[in-house]
């Protein structure tokens, strides 16, 4: 038989798919194609799915490759997450992260009010003043911030010709006595008499006392 009657090993290859066969010394030789894994018969691609490839890699073209090249915006920030790419802006940037990531804008300064909350204390009142909070006690209160109080809770803190009404020092006798009656404070408290030469009932009425003489004699 010659040379060229002779069978070529290769032909029909025996290798299976996705893999080369050479004839060395009369015999095939089988390797995989470049670009697959194995060993012939079982030549394979390196992935079919990204499930083949490691969480960070995604299989694009039968190869296991790092899928964020491409997929996010300007300066986007790209992490691989179960082979797939997420995009997303930095912390100081803002924007759409498939699109552009561009500067905050800064926030609006807030002026502050420094009578929010006031520091005044209660029964007092808070003005702006020169920035700065000025405190002073509210209409009817005595004292100083932060300890404004009324001018009384009690009648021991009047003097005791007044008695404490409706947390003011005042006069108890307007309003206690009867028409005529005379009205002295003693202790705080309005005492009622009816004048020497009056009679009656001093929380009600005095009347003047009629005398012998007075009388109307028929």
């Amino acid at each position: 038989m010659t040379d060229v009657e002779k069978e070529n090993p290769c032909s029909p290859s025996p290798c299976g798919p996705n893999s080369v066969c050479r004839e060395i010394n009369g015999q095939p030789v089988c390797s995989c194609v470049i670009g697959f894994l194995g060993t012939p018969p079982s030549c394979r691609p390196e992935c079919t799915v990204s499930s083949d490839c490691p969480l960070t890699e995604a299989c694009n073209n039968q190869k296991c490759v790092n899928p964020c090249p491409g997929s996010c915006g300007f300066r986007a920030t790209c992490n691989v997450v179960n082979h797939n790419p997420i995009c997303s802006c930095p912390p100081d940037l803002t924007g759409d992260p498939f699109v552009q990531c561009v500067p905050q804008p800064p926030e609006p300064v807030v002026p502050q009010n420094p009578c929010e909350p006031s520091p005044c204390g209660p029964n007092a009142e808070c003005r702006v003043i020169n920035d700065a909070p000025s405190c002073s006690c509210s209409p009817e209160f005595i004292g100083t911030p932060p300890n404004c109080r009324p001018e009384c809770a009690s009648n021991s803190e009047c003097p005791s010709k007044q008695a404490c009404m409706n947390q003011k020092c005042r006069d108890p006798c307007p309003g206690s006595c009867g028409a005529n009656a005379e009205c002295r404070v003693v202790s705080h408290t309005p005492m009622c008499v009816c004048p020497s030469d009056y009679t009656g009932d001093p929380f009600t009425l005095c009347s003047p006392i009629l005398r012998k003489n007075e009388f109307n004699f028929v």
